[in-house]
């Protein structure tokens, strides 16, 4: 039976996923934005197909002098017409890129569905894999020991994780790794909050109750 990791072995592992996520789809890893993806894949497979249907520059004109035609009930709609501008010093040199386009939805799901792959492979492979439905002895003698109790505070803090990770704009795969690993304020405050609380909350259960 196989150990676990190291912690600097986790931590490189981690980095890695990370850092090639991030060349190969140049968006930020979010494993609550993947989620919240999959969840809404209707709504997101609609706009994937109104993307693609505008992906050229010209056919969206199109389709804008179409509509403003058609709201302002003119007889035909005028025929789009590009407007020259000249390039400014500053941008003419560098052209400002437009912000990339979610990944598909089908990428999302893969995302998650090699995350549960992988922890039941590597359970599998240390010979810990069990199903189980509480979180263990030690939860049972800090918290609660009556399974309809557990399951409701389970429940309660599953709701309450998935609200505070869409108010932070993130969870800790998307601010912990990704935000912190570009030093983006934003990430780095949520990530402080979030684990200043878990270390404060873990205490209290550990040296308080």
């Amino acid at each position: 039976m196989s150990t676990y990791w190291p912690w600097w072995a986790g931590a490189i592992g981690l980095a890695l996923v990370t850092v090639v996520y991030t060349l190969t789809t140049d968006r930020s890893l979010g494993v609550s934005s993947a989620w919240d993806r999959v969840v809404h894949w209707r709504a997101e497979r609609d706009v994937e197909l109104s993307e693609a249907q505008f992906a050229d520059d010209e056919a969206l004109a199109a389709a804008l002098a179409a509509a403003t035609a058609e709201h302002f009930r003119t007889r035909e709609a005028p025929a789009a017409q590009p407007v020259p501008r000249e390039p400014s010093p500053d941008t003419a040199s560098s052209p400002a890129a437009a912000p990339p386009r979610p990944l598909p939805v089908v990428a999302s799901a893969a995302l998650l569905v090699s995350i549960f792959a992988g922890g039941w492979i590597a359970a599998l492979t240390s010979g810990r894999f069990r199903i189980r439905f509480d979180m263990g002895p030690d939860f049972r003698t800090l918290v609660t020991d009556q399974p309809v109790l557990m399951i409701a505070l389970l429940f309660a803090g599953g709701v309450l994780v998935g609200f505070g990770t869409r108010l932070a704009g993130g969870c800790s795969s998307g601010h912990g790794l990704s935000g912190c690993g570009r030093l983006r304020p934003v990430s780095l405050v949520a990530t402080a909050v979030f684990f200043g609380t878990a270390v404060a909350v873990s205490f209290l259960l550990w040296k308080v109750i």
